[in-house]
């Protein structure tokens, strides 16, 4: 199988570069008229998949609005992520995960071996243990041609804290984008290492030019635009606009989610 990062820039070369987080929230199951349970949660899930997977580069379900429902919400999201991948979706599994040792490398095998029931083509993961933390993750994704992405400057409001604070003269987040620097060294046509970068967070003196892909969530319903994605990811390799509520609210109705993930596509390529 060919890196992650080949496959993601042949997947937004053919699909666009527009990601579904497929995120059943509470609140949307009861706006689909779903009870909050496992077989709401099923519903929902899967007629996100059958609507956005066959015509989206990227699909993003979060974990946790699955884990919180025990082992049969973790068996939907099996599910979502098998299906997605038939459709022709790279699954990126959104769980966050930052650890050290023999657990850090229990996430990596987990999420990414291909004998694992959720193995994905990518995860994201949290570095804020030191990025060295990271190495059993890198090393399984290496192995396995998958991909990771890290946490580097989201647009929560308590992200700063830590993301903006200074190190050797530079961010903790610039910090981060040098490591990705160099895990990407040298890839064609795309590393497969990838960033964390809010669509939302106004602007950045940091170089966005790793040599990776970018994931920026916030886009759409959280105020993210195409002028905004334009103006922050100018020199970015590959960007991925992320949303979830823009595209969800329109469902139960297949059609109009898929409507929405073409147009906004357009947009995107335009």
């Amino acid at each position: 199988m060919s890196s992650f990062g080949t496959r993601l820039h042949a997947a937004i070369e053919d699909r666009g570069p527009f990601c579904v987080g497929i995120d059943p929230h509470a609140g949307l199951l009861q706006e689909w008229g779903l009870a909050d349970d496992v077989a709401g949660l099923e519903t929902f899930a899967l007629t996100v998949v059958e609507a956005v997977a066959p015509h989206v580069s990227v699909v993003k379900p979060q974990s946790a609005f699955y884990e919180r429902f025990g082992s049969r919400g973790v068996a939907v999201l099996e599910r979502v992520v098998a299906e997605s991948r038939a459709a022709g979706a790279l699954v990126l599994l959104d769980v966050k995960r930052g650890d050290i040792g023999s657990t850090s490398q229990a996430y990596a095998d987990a999420y990414l071996d291909p004998t694992s029931p959720l193995a994905s083509d990518a995860i994201t993961v949290s570095p804020f243990l030191g990025f060295g933390s990271l190495d059993p993750i890198v090393d399984t994704a290496r192995r396995h041609d998958a991909g990771v992405f890290v946490l580097a400057l989201t647009s929560n409001k308590e992200g700063p804290e830590v993301q903006h604070a200074r190190v050797d003269g530079g961010t903790v987040a610039g910090r981060m984008l040098d490591h990705l620097r160099r895990l990407n060294a040298d890839a064609s046509p795309l590393g497969s290492f990838g960033a964390v970068v809010g669509a939302t967070i106004g602007s950045t003196d940091e170089d966005l030019a790793f040599n990776g892909p970018v994931l920026a969530p916030g886009f759409g319903a959280q105020g993210g635009t195409v002028a905004d994605v334009r103006r922050l990811f100018g020199a970015a390799a590959a960007v991925l606009p992320s949303s979830s509520r823009e595209v969800l609210r329109l469902g139960p109705d297949p059609a109009a989610m898929r409507d929405a993930v073409l147009r906004t596509n357009e947009e995107l390529r335009s």
